[in-house]
């Protein structure tokens, strides 16, 4: 019998205030979002801030689902966070290996999913291949999406500062637009 699986929270930053992000991790805007995190903790404190990382498959980005399902399975292994934060690294650095041209054309076309996952491990260097194939871990993968849906959003990137969505907000802003936001 397996080990109970545990996906550890996408969560960087231990502050009272909240800054949450929805990310597709092939959509370019979620990506330069994405890349702007680490910096955004450092500006404004991790004293001060929890930054939440909520992925928002969007069936558009034609392998959306196997990439969440990959960052996910990343998120049960030990050091899981880190882990899932290095897969949506590899994604984010390598983008075009993982999306379609004008989201449905080019060279993905004839890519499976099988090698869309091996593309991540050999980029990440996290081997996801396991965790992905335990079938509880679509229970991860539906509370994402319950989330998103339950605050609205549908699109990504989305922001959401203390619980409250923010469209006037986006991933072209300067962080120190979202510090300001954050810490109003």
């Amino acid at each position: 019998m397996s080990q109970p699986l545990h996906a550890e929270p996408l969560v960087w930053g231990h502050g009272p205030r909240t800054f949450e992000v929805f990310l597709e991790p092939t959509c370019p805007f979620s990506v330069r979002a994405f890349n702007k995190l680490d910096a955004l903790l450092k500006e404004v404190g991790e004293d001060k801030v929890t930054v939440k990382i909520r992925l928002q498959s969007q069936p558009w980005h034609l392998f959306s689902g196997v990439i969440v399902r990959c960052i996910l399975a990343a998120s049960t292994l030990p050091n899981g966070r880190d882990a899932a934060h290095k897969v949506m690294q590899a994604v984010a650095d390598h983008r075009e290996e993982f999306e379609f041209t004008d989201h449905c054309s080019g060279p993905n076309m004839d890519a499976t999913p099988q090698q869309i996952i091996e593309r991540i491990e050999n980029y990440s260097g996290v081997k996801v291949s396991e965790a992905f194939a335990r079938p509880e871990l679509q229970a991860e993968i539906k509370w994402h999406c319950k989330y998103a849906r339950q605050n609205g959003i549908h699109v990504s990137p989305t922001f959401m500062v203390n619980g409250l969505v923010q469209a006037d907000l986006g991933s072209g802003d300067d962080i120190s637009a979202w510090a300001a936001r954050i810490l109003a």
